[in-house]
């Protein structure tokens, strides 16, 4: 099964409510953006990456949110197999900014130290809570906000090229 199609188990907790079938369709326009992260080798990248979402929020003023977080909203709680295949879909949208994280560890962007895995969660953490926000506030500067605070985490991990260092 291709990461970006429901399996039976989320399909049968979507199919039984109409709404969260539209949600979870919606959610999937996310695997269409996150092909973009797998290209990711440059901290440039990242960045374009992160203003792209914040563009894309700025044109609806921060309405929509994200499916993926309205559908764990509203069944997390209430079914434990639900929960389960909403922390799958989230582990596989994670999965998306840590290949490409692990590029940038693995070809001297990040220090060998940098843990592409908890990098990762960090700006899908970021990215989750500032759409919640954003939609909340009729605004995109909350997710430009948590954006732009993991990506000065992620600089903590940041190398600088050698002839940066040649000055």
């Amino acid at each position: 099964m291709h990461q970006s199609e429901p399996g039976p188990q989320a399909c049968h907790f979507v199919s039984s409510r109409p709404r969260l079938g539209k949600v979870w369709s919606a959610s999937l326009a996310y695997v269409d953006q996150a092909a973009d992260l797998h290209a990711i080798s440059l901290w440039e990248g990242l960045q374009r990456w992160c203003d792209h979402f914040v563009t894309a929020t700025r044109a609806t003023d921060g309405a929509g949110s994200c499916p993926l977080g309205s559908l764990a909203g509203e069944l997390a709680d209430q079914s434990e197999p639900a929960r389960r295949v909403l922390a799958q879909c989230f582990a596989d949208w994670q999965s998306y900014p840590c290949e490409g994280l692990t590029a940038m560890r693995d070809n001297g962007v990040l220090a060998a130290q940098a843990d592409p895995a908890e990098l990762a969660l960090t700006m899908i953490n970021a990215q989750h809570g500032g759409l919640l926000m954003a939609q909340t506030m009729g605004s995109a500067r909350p997710l430009e906000l948590a954006l732009n605070m993991a990506l000065q985490h992620m600089a903590a991990y940041r190398r600088r090229s050698r002839q940066a260092g040649r000055r």
